[in-house]
């Protein structure tokens, strides 16, 4: 029978070919597997750069989101403003206006009562000056009466006496 080989007795020659061929297998498979870990890392780092873009996109998008919104509130509550302070001066005009009506009839007031006063002043110096009036032409009134009676009185006494001294005669 055949004798049993030494454990570490040289290969033959189609051993050495296989272990060749299986030393290239190998190699080629670390070579492919180190290849896939390159390109899983090289993508896994893409799509890490890729997220990062993305997110820092995303970011300046919101940013200029939000400065478009800002810029647009803004207007509203500058038009809001100014709408309101012309409201609000419509409003104080019109308080002005009613303070100045309240305060103004008071000087008016004033003036009014003053222009009375010296209307009634003026009244009764024309009144007094009417009764004066009428107080002379009554005093001469009466002495024209009591003139008139005077005279007729003389001349009743005449009569009279024309009358008493006829009747003496006669």
């Amino acid at each position: 029978p055949a004798m049993p080989r030494p454990r570490f007795a040289a290969p033959t020659g189609a051993e050495a070919e296989l272990l060749l061929l299986q030393k290239q297998a190998l190699a080629e498979e670390e070579a492919a597997k180190t290849k896939r870990e390159l390109l899983t890392h090289f993508l896994k780092e893409k799509l890490s750069h890729e997220e990062q873009s993305s997110l820092w996109g995303l970011h300046k998008v919101r940013t200029a989101w939000r400065l478009a919104q800002r810029k647009t509130k803004d207007q509203e509550l500058r038009q809001d403003i100014e709408i309101l302070s012309q409201t609000f001066a419509r409003v104080m005009d019109c308080k002005d206006g009613v303070i100045e009506v309240a305060v103004g009839p008071a000087g008016e007031l004033e003036e009014a009562e003053e222009q009375q006063n010296r209307a009634l002043r003026s009244h009764l110096h024309l009144t007094d000056q009417l009764l004066h009036l009428q107080r002379c032409r009554l005093g001469y009134l009466e002495e024209g009466f009591s003139a008139q009676v005077g005279a007729l009185k003389a001349e009743f006494e005449a009569e009279r006496c024309g009358i008493s001294g006829g009747e003496g005669e006669g």
